[in-house]
């Protein structure tokens, strides 16, 4: 692998690449000739947009076949803006690109310097050289966003094309693993609909809010949300509102499970129900599901998933605010439901969580008689970054594919600790749920309650085949 620096490049193979850039991020590209300006509608590939002539967005992955690419075409440029638009990218962690090749083979990795006042980075190009291809590092800030991107490579920008939206079975119980080094054992916004510019041109639509940053929803079946939200009242959580892509990628997962008759987080190609809600633009912090077959009505589907303690409490958890609901029928018009239940990424939500797994830690720590530990930052960016890096390149490991441990992580964000433990965890909807796995686990309860241990990071990042991904990272 060939770690870039700007400016830096690496011959490519020619055959698809598959370029992705983790954590709370929108991935755009630009096909040009060597001019450097679109030449049709088509060579804008975005969120709204998402695919083009040898290009395709699958969630946060941007796939290039070079030589699928349209007659002319010599150059896509990468761009990465935030996926928030009310959060900078100063406020975000510096974007990593990975570059992988046929048969996963990590080919490329770059990291800019973290942006400033840049609210848009050309990350790197994909050109043409002789008879090859090759990738180059660009790590160029843009400060008139990607609207004012866009014009500049000849793209018609229309601005408020359409209004926001309304914003407003169980998944795994979770994974947990843990380990230790030097101290003993242990352990993302709603897009408006693309308008069409002359002939010959493209048109980008900014993505719109409504007051919460929803997407446009669709009318859910009849009494669906009044059944839930009732049910919430009564448990004490805030009511859940309806969002489209939720639906959308619901209703793609009922379809696969009713096409197969039977029930399932995965369909036959291996792709999660998580998985499709980032395919559907739905970036999040925290997710769950139900998955059920039979119920003719959505108030016996509400009736079944409160009918045992861990249906009704996906319904309730107080950290879901956004829902979706599909249901299919299969040939025989028996019913197959998928009901996703999310709260939507935010740079203020990630640190929120963080936080509350930090206090829920701290707890139990002051519980056993000891001394709370203290938020080191560094730890806290070595422990995101694992938690993207693990969504990123689709492993679950105290171990990254590159061979890098824990405490290798810790120093290469700059600490300099001397003993460092981790948890990870996948599949857990909240900080309460995560910290309860964790200290029903006796390496991770020891990772926890090390009186040696004065630090403390954190990180989570979803979009995994298992949905969230959880990081604590301990130093002493």
């Amino acid at each position: 692998m060939t770690e870039l620096v700007p400016g830096g490049n690496v011959p490519l193979p020619g055959d698809v690449l598959t370029l992705r850039v983790p954590g709370p991020f929108d991935v755009s590209a630009l096909i040009t000739d060597d001019g450097g300006k679109v030449r049709g509608d088509s060579d804008f590939v975005f969120y709204n947009q998402p695919s083009a002539s040898g290009a395709r967005l699958q969630g946060q992955e941007l796939v290039i076949d070079p030589r699928g690419l349209r007659p002319g075409a010599g150059r896509v440029t990468v761009v990465v803006s935030s996926a928030d638009p009310a959060t900078p990218l100063a406020r975000l962690p510096a974007p990593t690109l990975y570059v992988t090749g046929p048969g996963s083979h990590t080919l490329a990795r770059f990291t800019p310097s973290r942006p400033q006042r840049e609210t848009v980075l050309l990350l790197a190009e994909i050109y043409r050289r002789g008879g090859g291809w090759k990738l180059r590092a660009l790590g160029q800030g843009y400060a008139d966003g990607l609207a004012g991107l866009a014009r500049d490579f000849g793209v018609d920008v229309a601005e408020d094309t359409a209004p926001g939206g309304v914003p407003h079975g169980n998944g795994p119980t979770g994974r947990v693993n843990t380990a230790s080094h030097g101290g003993g054992p242990g352990s993302r916004t709603a897009s408006a609909p693309q308008a069409r510019g002359p002939a010959g041109r493209s048109t980008y639509a900014p993505r719109t809010h409504g007051p919460a940053g929803g997407a446009a929803s669709e009318p859910a079946p009849d009494g669906f949300l009044g059944l839930v939200n009732s049910a919430r009242a009564r448990a004490g959580s805030p009511p859940v509102s309806l969002d489209a892509r939720l639906t959308s990628a619901a209703r793609a997962h009922a379809g696969v499970m009713a096409a197969r008759g039977a029930l399932g987080a995965e369909g036959p190609d291996g792709t999660s129900v998580y998985q499709r809600v980032t395919a559907a633009g739905y970036a999040y912090l925290t997710i769950g599901e139900h998955l059920v077959s039979g119920p003719r009505t959505p108030g016996d589907f509400v009736k079944y998933c409160l009918s045992s303690e861990q249906t009704r409490r996906t319904l309730c958890e107080p950290a879901f605010d956004q829902a979706g609901l599909a249901y299919v029928a299969d040939r025989s018009g028996h019913l197959y439901w998928t009901a996703l239940w999310a709260r939507p990424f935010s740079q203020g939500g990630l640190a929120r969580t963080a936080s509350e797994v930090v206090a829920l830690t701290n707890a139990e720590r002051t519980a056993a008689g000891l001394r709370p530990l203290s938020v080191d930052p560094l730890l806290a960016d070595a422990a995101q970054r694992h938690s993207d890096d693990m969504v990123a390149r689709a492993f679950y490991s105290h171990t990254s594919p590159g061979g890098a441990q824990p405490w290798d992580r810790a120093a290469a964000a700059g600490s300099t600790r001397r003993t460092i433990g981790e948890n990870i965890a996948c599949g857990q909807r909240s900080p309460a749920e995560v910290v309860l796995g964790w200290m029903n686990s006796p390496g991770h309860r020891a990772n926890i309650l090390k009186p040696a241990f004065t630090h403390i990071g954190t990180g989570l990042a979803g979009g995994g085949k298992a949905g969230t991904y959880w990081t604590q990272l301990f130093g002493a």
